[in-house]
Parts: C-alpha cells; sequence; structure tokens
C-alpha cells in the first residue's frame, strides 16, 4: 500500500515532557521546520491557516534526522474524537443490516481523548473480563484545522488541516444491555466505545494536499498479518464532506479534533473473532500510515 508522503508526528527522545511535533518521511523522524520548532501538535493546528502555507513546499530530506526519537500518539491530546457509526455499505450487510435506500444522517459517539488515545507501538490493553469480545475497526480520521460550526458541505473539506490512521477498538460485549431502564437506553455506546486504549492514532497527520482524493483511499487492518479488513472510502454510506459538516452542526469543531469517519466490512464480530492477548494490529490507510499497536491484558489493580 502506498506510504504517506510526510507526515507531522509528536515525537520524544527520553522525555515526555519535551515532546514536540516533527516530520515522519521514508521511516525517518526529522526536525521540523524552524517555524513550527518546540511546537506541540495542537499549538500548531491552532495556527494552521499561517503555517499551512509555509508547508505547501517542504523538502523533508533536508531537514535533520533525529536520533532516538519516539513517536507518540500525534495529538496528545485532542480536544474531542467524534467517531460515525455504520458508515459503510458492506460493514452494514456483515452486521445484518439492511442496506439504506437514501441519504442517511450522520449518527456520532464520542471517546474520551485523555484516556482512550495511545500512540504507535503502545499497547492496546485488554481489559479482565468474562466473555470479553473486544474488536478492531481501521478508520480514516479528519484532524480539523480550523474552529468552525453549521459549516456547508460544499466547504466542508476546507476545515480539515490533515487526514491520520484511527482504529475505534471496540467491546462488543458491553453494547446491548441486559437490563436497560427502558428501551432507548438498551446501547451502552460508553461502556462498548469509551475504554482506555481504545483509541489508537497516528502515526502522523498528512496534511490534506498530499491526499489527492480521501474519499477513495484504501484502507486494510491485519491481525498477526492476517488480513481482516481491506476496502475503500468509496464505500461509505455517508461521504466525508457531509460527515464534517454533520459534526459542525452537533458541536463546534475547534483545531485538533479528530472525526472518524466510520470502518469498513471485515470486523471481527460477525465471525466471533476477537483480540487476544500477544495480538499485533496493524491499521493502514493509503497514503495516510500504518498504525501498529500490540495486544496486551491488564494486570490485577491493588
Amino acid at each position: 500500500m502506498r506510504e504517506a508522503e510526510w507526515a507531522l508526528v509528536t515525537h520524544h527522545q527520553g522525555d515526555v515532557a519535551k515532546a514536540e511535533v516533527g516530520v515522519l518521511a521514508g521511516g525517518v523522524v526529522r526536525r521540523a521546520p524552524d517555524e513550527l520548532a518546540g511546537r506541540s501538535m495542537l499549538e500548531v493546528l491552532g495556527e494552521w491557516g499561517t503555517l499551512a502555507p509555509l508547508l505547501r513546499g517542504l523538502d523533508p530530506g533536508g531537514l535533520a534526522p533525529v536520533e532516538g526519537a519516539v513517536v507518540l500518539a500525534p495529538l496528545r491530546y485532542p480536544p474531542k474524537v467524534l467517531c460515525a457509526g455504520a458508515n459503510y455499505y458492506a460493514h452494514l450487510a456483515e452486521m445484518g443490516v439492511p442496506r439504506p435506500s437514501g441519504p442517511v444522517a450522520p449518527y456520532f459517539f464520542f471517546k474520551p481523548p485523555t484516556t482512550s488515545v495511545i500512540g504507535p507501538d503502545e499497547a492496546i490493553v485488554l481489559p479482565r473480563r468474562a466473555g470479553r469480545k473486544i474488536d478492531w475497526e481501521v478508520e480514516l480520521g479528519a484532524v480539523i484545522g480550523r474552529r468552525c460550526v453549521d459549516v456547508p458541505v460544499e466547504r466542508a473539506l476546507d476545515v480539515v488541516a490533515g487526514w491520520t490512521v484511527v482504529n475505534d477498538v471496540s467491546a462488543r460485549d458491553l453494547l446491548d444491555r441486559a437490563d436497560p431502564v427502558a428501551p432507548p437506553f438498551g446501547h451502552d455506546w460508553v461502556g462498548a466505545k469509551a475504554g482506555d486504549t481504545f483509541c489508537p492514532l497516528g502515526p502522523g497527520i498528512v496534511p490534506s494536499w498530499l491526499v489527492d482524493d480521501p474519499q477513495a483511499v484504501a484502507l486494510r487492518l491485519t491481525v498477526n498479518g492476517v488480513v481482516k479488513q481491506d476496502s475503500t472510502a468509496a464505500d461509505m454510506v455517508t461521504p466525508i464532506a457531509e460527515l464534517i459538516a454533520g459534526a459542525s452542526r452537533a458541536v463546534t469543531l475547534e483545531p485538533g479534533d479528530v472525526i472518524a469517519t466510520g470502518t469498513p466490512a471485515g470486523v471481527g464480530f460477525p465471525r466471533g473473532d476477537f483480540l487476544a492477548p500477544g495480538d499485533e494490529v496493524v491499521a493502514e490507510i493509503e497514503g495516510v500510515g500504518a498504525l501498529r499497536n500490540p495486544v496486551t491484558e491488564r494486570e490485577d489493580r491493588s
């Protein structure tokens, strides 16, 4: 799958407190251009309107490599992580949901950024719970670069600073409640989606102009090298621009917000196939990056 030309990443050299923005190209982390030096990713995105034009002609080869760089999640932490549910036709089919006959208004839920977001090579930690069913979901993430509300569909992609890879890890065993107080409360989206480490993100943010058509990118996810998901964003029920416009009607979008745009077919739930300790998950998007995460089990808490 085609790699990203380059991406902005967050890295450190042994002291997380000194993490800063850098440039990832060809597998090498390089020093940020002078205009970005010493800044956090959130600070960069907060000035995206000014900084983006300076980055358009960037030649990563002219930047000095960073020895011993450790790459973190690009945003520590996004102000908001909004996930679009049920947004690929083939995924609906594998879950037993009939194909919609017309346009569908997007459905969103939140993941808590400070406890769910992890970066490349950090562990997805499985809860110690009998009957757990922890699933994977590769998703294209749109990173917002401008504060906005009620964005028209035709201008929605203009508020995107760049793209990243998201793995919307999901606890399928917690989605349906056995004892809801009333039918509207029969689904527990917090229990199913908001777990610690359940939002791997990264490895970087690829500027929007380096992805010609986000609606056509290929997505793939493997577990221990076995392909589980393999599709393209063309299968989306609600296109990306409409998702962003819809999200901006629900909440004010801010620089650094991440909108995960849904997952294609190939999740584990329909086949009873779930994550286990010792697994390695690789979520990959054409021209955006590959996000690798090992899977472990939570240690007993004292």
